[in-house]
């Protein structure tokens, strides 16, 4: 058995597409997530012209994604940081403050996309920021960072149903420690700024978090606290998230870039980061935090 899950911004999900929608695929009796927001009902199987249906839906706003029933409630959350669990990419705010912001978006961008190397582009992107001052971190964080709506809910939620929340990071741990706190989550992973009195090296210490330590977080963790891959739902928006999306049990692409969202199943473009919370068939009522 299969469960088809709508989700749109606040207010936005008509219960007359809902309930079309049902009825063409001969599946179960809708039941209602959140109103007007967050819909679900159960199938026999992936409907032929999902992904057609996927793509009209997506045009109006809509995400809508099918996963079988059993087993969809997850008792690890393994979440990217930068577009993700925040809004921004903090090596982006930290080359504004350096007055080099444009260049090192592009990279970044193309890095995300898959275009160029995680590794490489993390290093040729930490060097322009040689000799800025440490102090700036702060001033980042203070002015410039702010969170993706429904990551404390999120958070507060699995880890009130027994779950593990771990912030896993090709960013830095000067951001992912104050953000992970911020949200709750139980542990992170990330990449070390090296300085030197003060300053910015223009390096990060090794090994380099990048793909494969995801993958390698999502091992270690689970074996750690005696869960499988399977009891895992991972989240993040980049070609360098792409590994541990994959082995997940559930891996969500959110707000993703186009090539990483193509190579997954569940993507969530429209709805915030409760939106994992619905596609584990929590209601809004069942939210905590």
């Amino acid at each position: 058995m299969y469960v088809v899950t709508l989700i749109t911004e606040p207010g936005m999900l008509e219960p007359a597409l809902v309930e079309n929608l049902r009825n063409a695929w001969g599946g179960g009796d809708a039941q209602w997530l959140s109103p007007d927001e967050a819909a679900e009902f159960a199938q026999s199987g992936r409907p032929g012209n999902f992904e057609m249906v996927r793509a009209e839906l997506e045009a109006l706003g809509v995400d809508m994604n099918i996963q079988p029933a059993e087993g969809r409630r997850k008792t690890m959350l393994l979440a990217d940081m930068d577009s993700t669990m925040i809004r921004q990419e903090c090596i982006d705010e930290l080359a504004a403050e350096a007055g080099i912001g444009d260049r090192v978006a592009e990279i970044t961008a193309r890095a995300m996309n898959g275009e160029l190397d995680f590794e490489g582009a993390l290093l040729e992107r930490v060097a322009l920021l040689t000799g800025l001052e440490v102090s700036v971190i702060d001033k980042v964080l203070a002015d410039r960072i702010t969170y993706m709506p429904g990551g404390k809910a999120l958070v507060a939620t699995m880890k009130a149903n027994g779950g593990h929340a771990v912030l896993v990071s090709g960013g830095f741990t000067a951001f992912a420690g104050p953000v992970a706190d911020a949200l709750g989550f139980d542990e992170y992973r990330a990449n070390t700024l090296l300085e030197n009195a003060g300053k910015l090296s223009g390096d990060v210490a090794r090994p380099i978090l990048g793909r494969e330590a995801k993958v390698q977080a999502l091992e270690e963790i689970t074996a750690r606290v005696g869960l499988s891959q399977a009891d895992v739902m991972a989240v993040g928006d980049g070609a360098n998230d792409l590994g541990m999306l994959g082995r997940a049990g559930t891996g969500v692409a959110l707000h993703a870039k186009p090539s990483v969202a193509a190579q997954c199943d569940i993507r969530v473009n429209h709805g915030d980061l409760t939106a994992l919370l619905f596609l584990q068939g929590y209601a809004r009522d069942d939210f905590a935090g």
